[in-house]
């Protein structure tokens, strides 16, 4: 499958009550199918529920909180400078490395 590069950025202003349920990564860049397939792949790099110790049930996952799937938070762009190859595997390139997602202080 032929991918190409897309650029997440945030959309919405640092005080914007929208990132109360999620936090800011920055710009992310990922190797993607789509726009959309862009929202999954950065989301799915993200911490989950599953993956810690607080988990708030079993079953019980946080992808859909994502900040990446919120088109109010996070943009996409396709980025066409060639800085990254388009050969690879479907993943993020640049800008998140399993951050933790769970937000908890106030």
């Amino acid at each position: 499958m032929a991918y190409r590069i897309f650029r997440l950025v945030p959309a919405a202003a640092p005080d914007d009550p929208h990132w109360d349920r999620a936090p800011s990564h920055g710009v992310v860049v990922v190797r993607a199918a789509s726009p959309a397939d862009a929202r999954i792949v950065a989301s799915q790099a993200e911490a989950d529920f599953l993956e810690r110790p607080a988990k708030p049930g079993d079953g019980v996952s946080t992808a859909f909180a994502s900040a990446f799937r919120d088109d109010k938070l996070y943009s996409v762009e396709e980025d066409a400078s060639g800085g990254w190859p388009v050969e690879g595997d479907r993943t993020v390139i640049e800008g998140l490395t399993r951050p933790r997602v769970i937000k908890t202080e106030r």
